[in-house]
């Protein structure tokens, strides 16, 4: 049996992102949507979103929105759903009686524990632990007398007997093959009537005429078996595309369980990554272009994405738990800093003002008589910055006086010169009595200040980035002083002598 694939799109694509609402969004999950979107974008077809939510006791109505809010969040727009598998158990229950009706399936009446005892004596005598097919020959009648009975069966597939094997290729690892012996007649039904994922994940993907199954490589053991579902149902392959697995340093499968929030993509978000910035990173593991270039536009990612490009080799998230600096990957950070800085500063302050809003620095006049002023001190500051946190992080000064110190700041630039406690409040004083407040003039008067003092200019200076910014760089001084204003300036000068306690 051999099931057949091409590299790329010959046909109107329709592909499908279909999660399980176990848990929020995470990035091996926002990855798999990634990648089935830009290849539906690529090619003008459609990406359909399907909620797989048939395990009721795992699946919760929080999952479901976060799974929304955060594809929403990314801009990974759906054309069709979401569609929700459990409406259509009836017809993975019908399709199951259909493969029974066709002889591709039949009822094993077999007990858990017959089939554990069976299990265990294979493996004292060191066998297949396959399901030995007990009930692979039951007649019709004997069939219908254990019914009649009220013993409970389960629908197992009739995997083919003897030699031969399902062979397919996938647009990403190449031909593949699993031999027939390989592949246990697997359940498609329980007892109770719920179809398992194998049947409903086929009968979806034919129903909604899905020409693409784009999955991690976790699901490539499925795939033998899914095609066996397809060609007993008499319907046409899809193209199957398996990513490769996405690992910690310690070469650990990335999931929920083991990594916790901060493999969410919520969790991207709450800490002030840009949308299309993770978009950019998670694309990034597992797929490449041929100059290994590493950003790209919306427009850009589109048009170079190719199945050809996914790697079949595991990709690497480069998680460091515990570090201050890098509270993820340290590629995701220099990735979204690179958007910070080099958007259209009017898009950035969008982004902004939630930042401000939340940290109670918002000033509605920002939209208004300081528009200007605001968009200047965005261009100003975000050269350094490396998320919409550091605004009201390191950049805070320039929005409050209430911001923190850097210790080095501290111990380097003011607490080593104790005598800027008395100099720069009277800088202060003498920088509020200026007629025009420029750079011009305010680098002026500062040098001015050192030289009559007959100090070096660079202690009075990064004295007064300390005082004035609470850091011990950033932007050109003056630049800043023009930007915070006359009035904080002189006041936090004036404020010195209280750090030296």
């Amino acid at each position: 049996m051999t099931g057949t694939a091409s590299n790329e799109a010959q046909e109107q694509v329709r592909v499908r992102f279909a999660p399980s609402p176990t848990g929020y969004l995470h990035i091996g999950g926002a990855r798999t949507a990634i990648y089935n979107w830009l290849f539906a974008r690529k090619h003008g077809g459609t990406f359909i979103l399907r909620i797989e939510d048939t395990d009721v006791e795992r699946s919760s109505a929080g999952s479901i929105q976060g799974i929304l809010e955060g594809l929403q969040w990314l801009g990974l727009d759906w054309d069709a759903g979401p569609y929700f598998q459990s409406d259509h158990t009836e017809a993975h229950r019908e399709a199951a009686e259909r493969l029974v009706a066709t002889g591709h399936a039949y009822r094993c009446f077999c007990t858990k524990e017959e089939l554990e005892a069976r299990r265990e004596a294979a493996r004292q005598a060191k066998g297949s632990l396959h399901y030995d097919r007990t009930c692979r020959g039951l007649t019709a009648e004997e069939v219908a007398e254990r019914q009649a009975r009220g013993i409970p069966s389960v629908v197992r597939f009739r995997v083919p007997a003897g030699p031969g094997s399902v062979r397919f290729r996938d647009a990403v690892y190449g031909p593949l093959e699993r031999n027939y012996e390989d592949i246990e007649d697997f359940v498609i039904l329980r007892s109770n009537g719920s179809p398992l994922y194998l049947l409903s994940n086929a009968v979806d993907d034919i129903r909604d005429e899905i020409t693409h199954v784009i999955r991690g490589q976790d699901g490539l053991a499925n795939t033998p078996r899914q095609i066996l579902i397809y060609e007993a149902l008499g319907a046409k392959l899809p193209v199957f595309a398996h990513m490769p697995l996405t690992l910690d340093l310690a070469k650990r499968k990335i999931s929920k369980r083991t990594h916790g929030e901060v493999v969410s993509v919520q969790f991207y978000r709450a800490h002030g990554f840009l949308p299309w910035a993770l978009v950019n990173f998670l694309v990034l593991l597992g797929w490449h272009t041929s100059d290994d270039r590493e950003i790209f536009s919306r427009k850009e990612l589109t048009e170079a994405f190719s199945l050809s490009g996914i790697s079949r080799a595991n990709s690497v998230f480069n998680y460091r738990p515990g570090d201050p600096k890098f509270f993820t990957d340290p590629k995701a950070i220099s990735i979204n800093a690179h958007y910070l800085r080099s958007m259209p500063v009017e898009e950035l302050a969008g982004h902004v003002k939630p930042e401000l809003l939340a940290a109670g620095l918002w000033d509605p006049e920002y939209e208004n008589r300081r528009r200007q002023w605001f968009l200047h001190t965005l261009e100003l500051v975000r050269g350094r910055l490396h998320t919409l946190k550091d605004f009201v992080g390191p950049a805070r000064a320039y929005f409050s006086d209430e911001f923190p110190m850097e210790e080095k700041a501290l111990q380097k630039n003011l607490l080593r010169h104790p005598e800027l406690a008395a100099w720069l409040p009277q800088l202060g004083v003498r920088l509020a009595a200026l007629s025009s407040w420029t750079v011009e003039t305010t680098e002026e008067t500062v040098r001015a200040f050192a030289e009559e003092l007959d100090v070096k200019a660079g202690v009075i200076i990064n004295g007064i980035r300390a005082a004035v910014t609470g850091q011990v760089a950033g932007p050109g001084l003056f630049d800043c002083l023009v930007v915070i204003g006359r009035d904080r300036v002189s006041a936090r000068l004036g404020k010195v002598p209280e750090l030296y306690g």
